[in-house]
């Protein structure tokens, strides 16, 4: 199903250029954005090819945001649905805050890849497939009662069917890579076609082959690999050239961004940057001891290499151990730090509360995930709010911050850290896994430019001063100092115990632990006044107010844009201070005739809202694994705004 013409995309002009080292010139079509999916098996790289695309984006200057999506299972049955892999992109000229909704173009590798993605491409989209992934056992194991690619089942689409894993296991031929190892380099040739149907060049990739596997990797004794990855590239790309699969290729212009030096980082790395950058403008070591558990493994990953900046890492036996060891961190003068998901916070939720009655800080990192339980493990949600707020015993009130994109995870790691050394308490940080594996731009910050970070470091008392206080609170923070085990003059005991006011001393007197309960309540309430007032973003004569949190800021903002383009006029606040809640969000309330909240669980910040301020709000609420599409909200929006018209 080759055509030999295909209309033009959306918002496409046209020009002619020929590409270096082309044998003819090529018609190349201009496109504001694309969106693209790159789907098959766990072990065909998709991950691997999306990420060299995306890299490859952001070195031509597009904005972008991605979307990897694993599988839930270590061992899904290959050829399966469950064991689909995919990654998405959207690489643009313009702005962009969301990884796209549907597909321009998706390449399946198999028939469960298909079968697993095809209703997200757009009608008259790009379907590129591996011919060889649609064998009568591929569709049986796909579950397929007849081929997909025969009697028109796909004419809705512009199919490009492709021999890849035959194509590839020749083009490798000469380099003596045989069999099932020949065969794992048909992501490398699907790369190439990719990088000629979107004009991009192959250097950096062949470079990037050359340093995984070349002559100074654990790979030196097999040069055939690297010759292999390379040859299968470059013949993908003049495949795609010679054969004419496509009727031109196509050309996404360089964004205007601000001025700067960029890179490219998904929520996890930026997270470990900014704790980084904390830690040494507060002139701490950090103690990070976790448990692996996805999708929050790789702020340990990342963390365990950079021990030059005063880094230490513990490999827990289990989360309980995990953040009792960042306790006795912090009670030993470093910035604890772990990082887990929603079933790991309730293993955490006891040592959690000895974090909160001993008032020491650290950060508690949530990258939240598809429950209960084990639920949907790779897969996104935001549904820990309430655990992280009342999952502990007793009255245990902590800051709560979150994260609305990759790149803010560092801004909110940095802003965490900074909660927790000034009040010294236990701050959580919620992200996840939308937001902690997707990627995109971010501007490197100047590092003088950031806020130094003052702790509250206790130091030895002057002669005669009297019996060490370890509760005596600065009357501004209501914070208690942070003495050093082993200071001369500042010995106290600590513990889970009740304190006694000042003193430290255990206290079962009732109206002490009243007194004490309240204090480290009007600590964390106190925080209000120490954040940013909360910002309204979009129609300042809209009734309607949208209200969201978390990594739905993307989609939402998007949606509340493309509304107000269309003359439904909404507001947009997007709250990042979940405890305490800004000064000014009661005001800000109470100024729209109608709120509207959508989440990705069943209402847990329109339950707090109405709770906290007496204001009815209209929950839009799904849980599906998966990020809000932007057309999803704009029609729940327009339904809003028209009914209360």
């Amino acid at each position: 199903m080759l055509p030999s013409s295909s209309p033009a995309p959306k918002n496409s002009t046209n020009s002619e250029s020929g590409a270096p080292g082309s044998p003819a010139p090529k018609t190349i079509e201009e496109l504001d954005s694309v969106t693209i999916r790159f789907a098959g098996d766990s072990g065909d790289g998709m991950q691997l090819t999306g990420t060299q695309f995306t890299d490859a984006a952001a070195l031509f200057g597009n904005d972008l945001a991605t979307m990897p999506d694993f599988p839930a299972e270590i061992r899904a049955p290959a050829g399966t649905v469950a064991g689909v892999s995919a990654f998405q992109l959207h690489f643009s000229s313009h702005e962009i805050k969301t990884p796209g909704d549907d597909l321009d173009v998706l390449v399946a590798m198999n028939a469960a890849a298909l079968k697993a993605n095809i209703a997200d491409l757009e009608i008259g989209g790009i379907l590129v497939v591996d011919l060889a992934g649609f064998g009568e056992k591929d569709l049986e194991k796909a579950e397929y009662s007849e081929s997909p690619l025969r009697h028109g089942a796909l004419d809705a689409y512009r199919v490009i069917e492709v021999d890849i894993t035959g194509q590839t296991v020749r083009a490798v031929e000469h380099t003596g890579l045989k069999g099932r190892s020949a065969e794992l380099c048909k992501n490398f040739f699907t790369l190439g076609m990719m990088y000629w149907l979107y004009d991009r060049p192959v250097e950096h990739t062949l470079s990037w082959i050359q340093t995984k596997f070349g002559p100074k990797t654990k790979y030196k004794d097999k040069p055939e690999i690297a010759s292999a990855n390379q040859a299968a590239l470059l013949a993908g790309f003049n495949y795609a050239e010679t054969v004419e699969l496509f009727a031109s290729s196509y050309r996404v212009k360089k964004a205007e961004l601000p001025t700067g030096k960029y890179r490219k980082i998904s929520g996890n790395e930026a997270t470990v940057f900014g704790l980084i950058a904390a830690a040494q403008k507060a002139g701490l070591e950090i103690v990070y001891g976790s448990y692996p558990i996805t999708p929050a493994s790789d702020v340990l990953h990342g963390l365990s290499r950079q021990k030059h900046f005063g880094v230490t890492t513990f490999q827990a036996e289990d989360e309980i151990a995990a953040m009792a060891s960042i306790v006795g961190a912090a009670y030993a003068g470093a910035l604890g730090v772990t990082a887990t998901s929603g079933p790991g916070i309730c293993l955490k939720s006891e040592a959690m509360g000895l974090a909160v009655m001993t008032e020491l800080p650290m950060v508690v990192i949530d990258v939240q995930r598809g429950g209960p339980s084990t639920g949907l493990p790779t897969k996104t949600e935001q549904s820990d709010l309430l655990l992280n707020m009342f999952g502990r015993s007793g009255d245990s009130p902590l800051p709560i911050l979150a994260a609305k994109s990759p790149s803010d995870c560092f801004n909110m790691a940095y802003e965490a850290t900074r909660i927790a050394l000034k009040y010294m308490t236990p701050v959580v940080l919620l992200t996840d896994g939308y937001i902690a594996n997707g990627s995109e731009p971010w501007l490197i910050p100047d590092p003088d430019a950031l806020p130094f970070i003052l702790t509250n470091r206790a130091l030895s008392p002057a002669p005669g001063q009297g019996e060490y206080l370890p509760y005596l609170r600065n009357p501004e923070t209501l914070a208690r100092p942070w003495p050093i085990p082993g200071t001369p003059g500042l010995e106290h005991r600590i513990g889970g115990l009740e304190k006694a006011q000042n003193t430290g001393k255990i206290s079962y007197d009732p109206g002490n632990h009243d007194a004490m309960t309240r204090e480290r309540a009007a600590k964390v309430a106190g925080i209000a006044k120490d954040i940013p007032a909360q910002t309204v973003e979009g129609d300042p004569s809209a009734d309607v107010l949208v209200v969201s949190w978390g990594g739905t800021y993307g989609a939402v903002s998007t949606a509340v844009g493309d509304c107000n383009a269309n003359g439904i006029r909404l507001a947009h606040a997007h709250i990042q201070y979940m405890n305490p809640f800004p000064a000014n969000l009661r005001q800000i309330l109470g100024s729209y005739k109608q709120v509207a909240i959508p989440e990705l669980n069943m209402g847990q910040l329109r339950m707090l809202l109405s709770g906290t301020y007496g204001i009815p709000a209209i929950g839009i609420n799904l849980v599906r694994g998966k990020p809000f599409r932007i057309s999803y909200l704009v029609d729940k929006f327009e339904r809003i705004v028209k009914a209360l018209a």
